[in-house]
This record gives structure tokens, sequence and C-alpha cells, in this order.
């Protein structure tokens, strides 16, 4: 009985959790707007504030979704992402709307734990060796 007990306190402490991170209009808000007649103050009142904005103004705007699952002590897994881009013209009417999927994107390591020095690579003897006579009598007052 206590075996069981464990085994079942065991296995609800190592159930996956699953997370829902941001916000992405539905389908039938997107459909409404119309590229070239809608500008950012419509979209802004039909679809709400974007998640992110563009690097140069206000020339993009995005709604980023997506779904984490955690297992035990495990790192997290990004399990679906969802992202919707509208793009603005100059003149701040909807040029382009695209959506992506986690299909979409590409993995980039950004810790890769290595640091990258630029000069000549030398073995453990060669620095070892490498000042033998290099020394002068002013390098040791």
């Amino acid at each position: 009985m206590v075996s069981m007990l464990g085994t079942a306190t065991l296995a609800a402490g190592c159930s996956p959790i699953i997370q829902n991170h941001g916000y992405v209009p539905v389908s039938a808000d997107v459909a409404a707007l119309q590229p070239g007649k809608d500008t950012r103050d419509s979209v802004y009142a039909a679809l709400g504030e974007p998640t992110l904005k563009g690097v140069e103004g206000d020339s993009s705007w995005y709604y980023v979704s997506y779904t984490e699952r955690r297992f035990a002590f495990f790192p997290p897994k990004i399990t679906s992402r969802e992202i919707l881009a509208i793009s603005f013209d100059a003149r701040g009417r909807v040029a382009a709307i695209n959506r992506y999927g986690l299909k979409d994107g590409i993995v980039i390591d950004l810790n890769t734990n290595e640091t990258v020095t630029g000069g000549r690579k030398l073995s453990f003897l060669q620095q070892l060796l490498g000042n033998i006579g290099n020394f002068s009598a002013e390098s040791f007052l």
C-alpha cells in the first residue's frame, strides 16, 4: 500500500507542465483587416497591443504566442509557436499580413561556451618553452 502511494506521488510529481505564453488574435479578426486600407489605429482597435514592434519605428507589429512543455528537471521544450506579423507602409497603412509557425523558425545557439580569440594557437609545450630566453634582469626588479 505504501509503495503504491509512493509510486503515485512520484508519478504525479513528474507529470509534464504545459504553459501557454503570449497572444495571437483569432483568425476572424485578422481576416477582417484589409491591406492598403486599414491603418495602425484600426489594427490596434481590432487586435489590441502587439507583443513586439519593429526595430525601426512602427514599420512592423508582431503578435507572438507559444506553448512550452516542462518535464521534471529537463529544460523546457517549445511545442508550438505562432507569430502574426503585420507590416505597415510609409503612410501607416497595412502593407502585408504574414503568419509564421514553429516549422518556419531557425534554431540559433547563442551560447557556445567558447571564447573566440585571435592570434596563434600554441600547444602546451610551445607556451611552456616559448619564453625561455625572453627574460631580462629589468623584468625581475
